[in-house]
């Protein structure tokens, strides 16, 4: 274990275990061996190991896991990113040889996807929407529904990003009905643009009422306003397709004469966190040049991830398979059943004392996406009566690679949806052991 960390690393924890030795020692005790000293080393870099990033597997059921990255990379831009060891032609045109525009790939492959006339990309969803509100309506009036007034992870309140952007808010409509006039009645001399929000991680159900883009931008004909849609997960192609809900997509979106529409690249796209800016160049062209646009653009790794994400777009008869998000999402839950139970033979032949069962569960999209769509999955229930769930759920976190699974009825569940190519042999493995005392 020593080789893999290096001289530094190897100093530390020996000087860390010594000091601990030091501190606890009496005067009649005997010093530690050699061989004392060494466990306590191996035990300390093993800690510090437990807290660097790298990979998991995924057996929460979860799709887009916050806490595990979200959207798992497509194999293809694993690969781009592993050819970024030397330099690249991120910002110079190869043609001219000047400078170009670091996301100028993602932009042609975004306008070919969706009909936009242009496109831009931030560090994430929360940046597009607070850049456009900062250089479109600045010290002017933006029209919102009060059912869009969303929160999202971390406390990010739209109200809150929309007062620090310098525009004014005017709330319309009300919690469960917002209705055209609602926006017509509030549009002044004052408003900049009305503002449309996909309540990504919630939804209003029963008595309620939304008011349809295409009859927001009809707006657009009495009176000169921008229309802005912030689809927040950002679906570039029908998901019913693939046996889903419906979910608002980007080309509808500009289509239906949006004159800006943002998402984010790491959810229903499946590729690396950013944020999409999609819609008429003139607008474009604004955003690009006001300040926060450097702050918050991308770097070359973002760029190069996204864009090879985007091109299994343009496969869509393979795109199920190609994009690890969507695979995950159309799975058959008859196909999950029958891996669980090879899971489950194998296991049995082992002869462990841990109880194994197959078990139907509810698996999520997670990430704020497809709120209140509980997906049929199969789960694998690990039980014992020797060993609490707690412990064999922290015994697995603490594998090589660690395993991260959910708790439910008093059993450690580990669902089948999520597990990639290869987690199931990492499971067996890891069951083994901690049926055997390991994995501490």
């Amino acid at each position: 274990m020593a080789a893999s960390f290096s001289y530094c690393a190897l100093r530390e924890a020996v000087q860390e275990a010594l000091s601990e030795f030091r501190s606890n020692l009496q005067p009649s005790d005997v010093p530690p061996t050699v061989e004392e000293l060494r466990t306590k080393v191996v035990a300390i870099l093993h800690e510090r190991e437990l807290t660097r990033v790298r990979p998991v597997v995924n057996a929460t059921g979860i799709i887009l896991h916050t806490g595990l990255g979200r959207a798992v990379l497509p194999q293809r831009a694993v690969n781009a990113l592993s050819g970024l060891n030397r330099c690249c032609n991120l910002q110079i045109d190869l043609d001219t040889g000047l400078r170009g525009q670091r996301d100028s790939m993602c932009q042609q492959l975004l306008r070919k996807l969706t009909g936009a006339e242009a496109v831009m990309l931030v560090n994430n969803n929360a940046a597009a929407t607070f850049l456009i509100l900062a250089a479109l309506a600045r010290d002017r009036e933006i029209v919102i529904s009060r059912g869009q007034l969303i929160e999202i992870g971390g406390s990010f309140r739209l109200p809150d990003v929309i007062r620090q952007s310098g525009a004014r808010m005017v709330e319309v409509g009300t919690t469960n009905k917002t209705h055209l006039r609602d926006y017509e009645q509030a549009i002044t001399d004052q408003t900049a643009l009305i503002l449309r929000v996909n309540p990504s991680n919630y939804r209003i159900i029963g008595f309620s009422q939304e008011v349809p883009l295409a009859d927001l931008v009809s707006l657009k004909k009495l009176k000169p306003v921008l229309v802005v849609d912030d689809l927040g997960c950002g679906a570039l192609v029908d998901l019913t397709s693939y046996g889903l809900p419906k979910e608002p997509t980007v080309p509808e979106s500009i289509a239906a004469g949006a004159d800006l529409v943002c998402c984010s690249g790491d959810k229903l796209i499946g590729g690396p966190q950013a944020g999409i800016i999609l819609g008429k160049e003139q607008y474009i062209l604004k955003l690009r040049k006001h300040p926060l646009s450097r702050m918050l653009r991308v770097g070359k790794l973002t760029a190069v991830a996204l864009e090879h994400t985007l091109r299994l777009f343009l496969e869509p008869d393979s795109l199920a398979e190609s994009l690890p998000t969507l695979r995950m999402l159309s799975l058959p839950a008859e196909t999950l059943k029958q891996n669980a139970l090879r899971l489950k033979q194998t296991l049995d032949t082992e002869n462990i004392p841990l109880q194994i069962d197959v078990v139907e569960g509810q698996s999520a999209t997670g990430g704020g996406s497809l709120p209140a769509v509980p997906i049929p999955t199969y789960v694998l229930a690990v039980s014992s009566p020797d060993l609490s769930p707690d412990t064999i759920s922290r015994r697995l976190r603490r594998n090589e690679p660690p395993i991260i699974a959910r708790i439910s009825r008093q059993e450690v569940q580990l669902d089948m949806r999520t597990l990639l190519p290869g987690d199931d042999a990492i499971i067996v493995e890891a069951l083994i052991g901690i049926a055997h005392g390991g994995t501490r």
